[in-house]
């Protein structure tokens, strides 16, 4: 490993000295080294923690400053051009393209992972699997308790909780589920992930809608504290399921496979118009090392294979 780390630092070395035309007498940022701030969507912090850590680990003279935001805080951050590196699970739109084009800024995209949206529940929740139809109307605010899922439940009224009312999950389930349509009233925003987490352990109607990341690295003791807390949804998109088998939960298996249907991409998005730090990291994320991080935090690596091993009786 530190044959290829020597290789990436000559490599992003030379890139640096070429894109800064020589020593300008002006100490910049390198692929490799000096300090940067970026921009992450909340909902990866785990893993993009992980990231940062390992790079600087192996670069000592690299120093990157991760603030976590909603979603709408980091694309304010991007067009303000108060950072140059944001991380989110969307390409940017047509309109805010067309910020960028006056600007004469080029964003460029590194696809670095496949994530999902996970559903939890409380744990005295008989109604832990869940259709795409039953999801649709419950965000729609067509479903409104537990009872018209199933009769004989022995919840009441549904509680819908995000992470934040700006996230990239509220999103995600506006564009993914309602065509964009405004949230029911029994929709919720909880301000932090801890804070969704707590809420669904303490209250038996709710559901709540977080960033798979969260829930998904089971070496990570706060994670398997967290699910020792919650149920993670089942879904099928079958609207008439004839087994728990049509059922899919977030594994990483799955995901791959494309049979669990909440499905996002992660991106690192750069402006950086050469090759500085922020381009350094983005290149570590989806080299070999930075996916093996992806791999283990229970998401799909974007840029190397993933073996689905099939255990036979």
């Amino acid at each position: 490993m530190k044959i290829k780390a020597l290789g990436l630092a000559a490599i992003t070395g030379i890139m640096a000295l070429a894109s800064c035309g020589g020593d300008t007498g002006t100490k910049q940022d390198t692929p490799t080294s000096g300090t940067i701030s970026i921009s992450v969507d909340e909902s990866f912090q785990p893993i993009i923690e992980s990231e940062i850590n390992t790079f600087e680990g192996i670069y000592k003279y690299a120093k990157i400053n991760a603030a976590y935001k909603p979603e709408g805080q980091v694309l304010k951050d991007l067009l303000d051009d108060s950072t140059k590196i944001a991380i989110l699970s969307r390409q940017l739109t047509e309109e805010e393209k067309a910020v960028f084009d006056k600007q004469n800024r080029v964003p460029r995209y590194t696809k670095i992972a496949i994530d999902a949206v996970a559903l939890i529940t409380n744990k005295e929740n008989p109604d832990s699997l869940l259709t795409m139809e039953d999801l649709t109307k419950i965000f729609s605010g067509q479903i409104k308790s537990w009872k018209e899922l199933d009769k004989g439940s022995p919840l009441g009224d549904i509680t819908i909780v995000f992470d934040n009312n700006n996230s990239s999950t509220a999103r995600y389930v506006k564009d993914s589920l309602i065509a964009g349509n405004n949230l029911p009233a029994n929709t919720f925003a909880s301000n932090s992930h801890k804070a969704l987490i707590d809420y669904v352990q303490q209250n038996k109607n709710a559901i709540g809608v977080i960033g798979v990341n969260w829930v998904s690295d089971f070496d990570d003791s706060t994670v398997v504290g967290f699910l020792n807390k919650i149920k993670v949804v089942g879904i099928s998109e079958n609207p008439a399921p004839v087994s728990t088998e049509d059922y899919y939960q977030p594994y990483q298996a799955y995901i791959a496979q494309e049979v669990y249907p909440l499905r996002r991409f992660l991106y690192v998005i750069s402006t950086e118009g050469r090759s500085g730090l922020g381009t350094g990291f983005a290149s570590f994320v989806a080299s070999d090392r930075g996916q093996r991080l992806i791999l283990k935090s229970g998401l799909v690596p974007a840029t190397m294979p993933v073996r689905v091993v099939s255990l036979g009786n």
